[in-house]
């Protein structure tokens, strides 16, 4: 088995409804996502997939969608408030937990028709979280 991996920094802000914790509170992390791709064999040019690949697929999605955005359950409150003042965030399925972005990138990843393997993201130096395929 072969693999390859492509590491993507990302800005962006959150809470988490319901959490008894500090992440109630709208806050921001400067996160990673790890992603890791994996085939029994080499393509023609001996490659599992070339970077560039990865950088102009779900890079340019990272950078488009996650960056610099609002992620935000979409039971929030707060989405018709920024919805009508026509401020831009992204809505999830669920709390934006590390786990929960990590599972968004590898739908995204695999709608590219990448060979991924696993996404991590890392919310901080130190947390980090894992999806496999």
């Amino acid at each position: 088995m072969y693999t390859v991996s492509k590491t993507f920094s990302f800005s962006y802000g959150h809470r988490l409804l319901n959490d008894e914790g500090r992440c109630r509170n709208l806050h921001g992390h400067t996160g990673r996502a790890t992603i890791v791709l994996a085939r029994d064999t080499l393509d023609t040019s001996g490659m599992v997939c070339h970077f560039d690949r990865l950088k102009e697929t779900i890079g340019a999605w990272i950078h488009d969608h996650l960056d610099h955005t609002l992620l935000l359950n979409k039971e929030d409150p707060l989405t018709t408030l920024l919805a009508g003042a026509g401020e831009p965030f992204l809505a999830t399925e669920g709390n934006p937990t590390a786990e929960r972005i990590a599972e968004l990138i590898l739908e995204r990843a695999r709608a590219f028709e990448l060979p991924v393997h696993a996404v991590d993201v890392w919310e901080s130096e130190s947390s980090k979280a894992t999806v496999t395929a």
